[in-house]
């Protein structure tokens, strides 16, 4: 095959975890554990909160598209992976790593708008709760929903038309397993320097933003709490933070370390271990915070199961 440029390249190869043969079918094992997990709590959560009138606000419509993302994002990348687990081919077509970026940095992107417009749902929920049902009415949650999916469209769309309009001639070995950025434009032979500012740009701005807005909605969240009288009114408002901040800390804590570091080969390894966390752990992970540390969800949960038995 001629890797001359981009559009004689017709498949990559994906190395994955090439260092574990021994482990490969363990691994399939627990990711597909992980997945089946992630897909059952995610779509249940999805369910309940539409068929549940008691959960039509807007912090778990907000929810609701949360799961969604992360059923999207996480279908992106773990079911070739568990394919690559299992065979000796490890390829992906160069229209399907196309494919494949363009849809997980799509969603993984709405997720950062998403947990921002969720935290400031909570700010108005509190702060200002007499205006909470004009401020947060369904007409603004389907604006910052929507602008959440725009977002994610347009880092994406840029991010893919970019790259894949690079030269590729100096290998068609992708060192991770999945289309990510960093370790695709390695492969170029091509002039990066404008890749490696849209990265710096549109994912810096992306998670400067969404930060910003988490923590200045936290920081007037916490002076409202501290000025509360009543404990029970307090224990209220940190109960119904605390999931949301669970999820926001371990996100955005995953994603900074895997975007904004040099890459080099000494990353190569941990960045596999952050993306796998980030891209198939941490979507198991949310409607287990939200629904454990949640009372209401526990409780209908509950009856869901008595119903159901």
């Amino acid at each position: 095959m001629n890797l001359g440029n981009s559009t004689e390249v017709t498949e990559f190869f994906l190395l994955g975890f090439s260092g574990q043969h021994k482990l490969q079918y363990v691994l399939f094992i627990v990711f597909l554990v992980i997945y089946v997990i992630s897909m059952v709590g995610n779509t249940g959560m999805i369910l309940l909160i539409r068929t549940n009138s008691r959960f039509h606000t807007p912090m778990y419509f907000f929810l609701q598209h949360l799961a969604f993302v992360d059923v999207c994002y996480t279908s992106a990348i773990t079911p070739k992976m568990l394919q690559n687990f299992t065979v000796e081919n490890k390829s992906i077509s160069f229209g399907g790593c196309v494919i494949q970026l363009l849809v997980y940095a799509t969603f993984a992107t709405s997720d950062c708008y998403l947990l921002a417009a969720m935290a400031v749902d909570r700010y108005v929920a509190i702060c200002n709760p007499l205006r909470y049902p004009i401020v947060m009415s369904r007409r603004a949650c389907m604006q910052l929903v929507v602008g959440s999916y725009v977002m994610g469209s347009i880092n994406a769309s840029v991010h893919t038309g970019f790259i894949f309009s690079l030269n590729f001639c100096k290998s068609n070995t992708i060192n991770h397993f999945f289309c990510d950025i960093p370790p695709v434009i390695t492969l170029s032979c091509s002039n990066i320097d404008i890749n490696v500012m849209l990265i710096v740009v549109f994912v810096g701005f992306n998670l400067m933003f969404t930060v910003l807005v988490v923590i200045f909605s936290y920081m007037y969240i916490l002076a409202a709490i501290l000025k509360m009288s009543c404990t029970a009114g307090r224990k209220k408002a940190l109960s119904t933070c605390a999931s949301h901040l669970t999820t926001v800390t371990i996100f955005y804590g995953t994603l900074s370390y895997m975007y904004l570091q040099p890459y080099s080969n000494y990353f190569q390894q941990n960045m596999k271990v952050a993306s796998i966390f980030y891209g198939i752990v941490i979507p198991m992970l949310n409607p287990l915070i939200y629904s454990l540390r949640n009372k209401e969800v526990k409780e209908a949960l509950k009856v869901r199961g008595k119903n159901f038995f």
